[in-house]
């Protein structure tokens, strides 16, 4: 049998050790790991994880994720195909898998829980707990995704609660998503058999959670950045802790992964080992993952990095097999089927227009928030002009539009502030969770350009701005595109560039906007049935009595 020898410091983070070693692979395995005295180089060490993370979100399919994620040093990943499946049902959480086990690389996928995500929306299918016991059945789904619905949990419906039975019945842990839930609440979410949080966007919260016995997430994505109010946890509760993305768009995952957290984490002060064990260990034997930890007759899945300071990844081995060396992929790209769910026709300006209340001057707008989900509801008077309310350009009101892709029907219109456009719109399909098309611009012609070039192409984001009109399609669901990995990203960077060109502040205005439409994310948000106030849970007028 053909063995391959690595000669590096071996860093052993269960029992707190660096230690000179040789190791010995055969195949797929790590045969052998022995203390040495010959000259060792380098740091070697088990593969980053992340520990939640939509990859539809990357607009890249899994084989082109997981080649620039290889790159970075992560081996695995807990995938939750929430998004696809909330357009192409249970065929969409296929489509991952399939495409996933063509590649080299470890996705681990979950049971989407909540498809669709609430029934204030209109989503492309529908996964009930029939389904959902289905797929956990299956011995490639490893847990039940984010429970979105906590406020069925806490109510105890038949459904919600039939899911998270399933999981139990299957041994397969169900991940939590209750952003702000805390003190009695949290515990009854937590005692139903919830174990994961990744929405903690406070300490205050998390410690709360914590206490409870729920595992926490710290999430660094292209849009909700909690990294920084949650990092202090670590040192304390490491044991308890994960480092997840979330959502990470295309140009930033060519840039970074989970390795950036891990370089943050450091350079806070945080001690070596503790910062592994999150980023390494605590997402393998929680969601027993098949993903080996750098022991004998473990799989041979493991990084090696230049220093313990910069983490350069020089090396990325996978079942024994190197999938990166030096910032560049052995994973060859596959020509991919595409699938989608997408029947409306193209849109008028007028399809637009709101008309003014006689009894009130005064409408609610969706204040977005930089690096966040949540949002607040700002207060501001309607600029009127025409009989139709529109954007108030000077104070930073424009009109957000969400269109039903599925089927044609009226059009949900409402405002939102801190995007700051001084011209033209901008428009996506990824557009959490039902995918619907979500806009937002300074006029209602310009908003219904962009809408329409995304009608024209079945899916993608598009900037325009008068004649000039920029588009990348995304024809797998309306949320990925099937091309080249670097492709994708260089063109959603000059995308992202030319959106900001129109003046939008936002570090990331397309990931802001996908959540804007995010109703289980308090506080005001726009479904394709109208305004929606995430705190009380149901429809609001857009009107200030």
């Amino acid at each position: 049998m053909q063995q391959t020898h690595f000669y590096h410091h071996l860093i052993d983070i269960e029992n707190k050790r660096i230690f000179p070693a040789e190791i010995i692979i055969a195949k797929d395995k790590i045969i052998s790991i022995k203390e040495t005295d010959k000259p060792c180089e380098n740091y070697i060490l088990p593969g980053f994880i992340d520990a939640h993370v939509h990859v539809e979100s990357s607009m890249l399919i899994p084989s082109e994720f997981a080649r620039l994620a290889v790159n970075h040093g992560t081996v695995a990943t807990i995938s939750d195909p929430h998004e696809i499946a909330n357009v192409c049902g249970i065929e969409g959480v296929e489509y991952m898998i399939e495409n996933a086990a063509k590649v080299p690389f470890k996705f681990h996928f979950g049971a989407p829980s909540c498809v669709p995500a609430t029934s204030f929306e209109t989503a492309g299918d529908v996964i009930d707990s029939k389904g959902i016991e289905k797929l956990l059945q299956r011995d490639d789904i490893y847990y039940l995704s984010e429970m979105m619905n906590y406020p069925g949990v806490l109510f105890k419906e038949d459904e919600v609660m039939k899911k998270i039975e399933f999981a139990q019945k299957y041994n397969k842990p169900v991940d939590g998503h209750a952003p702000g839930l805390r003190g009695e609440q949290a515990k009854q979410y937590i005692d139903a058999g919830i174990s994961t949080d990744h929405e903690c966007f406070t300490k205050e919260e998390a410690e709360d959670k914590l206490k409870f016995g729920m595992k926490i997430l710290i999430r660094e994505g292209s849009a909700a950045k909690n990294f920084d109010a949650l990092i202090d946890l670590l040192d304390e509760h490491y044991e308890n802790m994960m480092f997840c993305c979330d959502d990470k768009h295309p140009d930033e995952l060519v840039l970074h992964h989970i390795n950036l957290h891990v370089k943050r984490a450091l350079a806070n002060g945080n001690d070596l080992f503790k910062v592994l064990q999150v980023a390494c260990i605590n997402p393998v034997k929680h969601y027993k993952m098949h993903v080996g930890l750098l022991k004998e007759n473990d799989s041979a899945d493991f990084i090696v990095v230049d220093n313990l300071a910069d983490f350069s990844i020089l090396k990325t081995v996978i079942n024994g097999n190197l999938v990166s060396e030096n910032g560049i992929a052995k994973i060859e790209s596959i020509d991919e089927k595409i699938i989608n769910r997408f029947n409306c026709n193209e849109k008028k300006a007028t399809d637009f227009k709101i008309t003014p209340n006689p009894n009130s001057n005064q409408i609610k707008v969706i204040e977005a928030l930089e690096g966040q989900l949540i949002t607040k509801t700002f207060i501001a008077s309607a600029n009127v002009e025409n009989e139709n309310i529109v954007s108030d350009i000077e104070n930073d009101v424009l009109k957000i539009a969400v269109v039903n892709r599925y089927v044609d029907a009226p059009i949900a219109v409402g405002f939102i502030k801190n995007f700051n456009l001084k011209s033209g719109a901008i428009a996506s399909t990824v557009a959490h969770d039902s995918h619907n098309i979500i806009a937002v611009g300074i006029n209602d012609e310009e908003i219904c350009n962009a809408v329409n070039e995304l009608v024209k192409c079945k899916g993608g984001v598009s900037v325009v701005n008068k004649n000039e009109k920029y588009t990348l399609p995304l024809p797998v669901a309306g949320l990925m595109s099937n091309e080249n990995a670097t492709l994708v990203a260089a063109k959603y960077a000059s995308i992202d560039k030319q959106a900001k060109a129109l003046g939008c502040s936002l570090n990331a205005p397309f990931m802001t906007l996908s959540f804007m439409a995010l109703l289980v994310i308090p506080q005001l948000k726009l479904s394709d049935k109208g305004l929606f106030d995430g705190g009380s849970f149901q429809f609001v007028d857009l009107f200030e009595k």
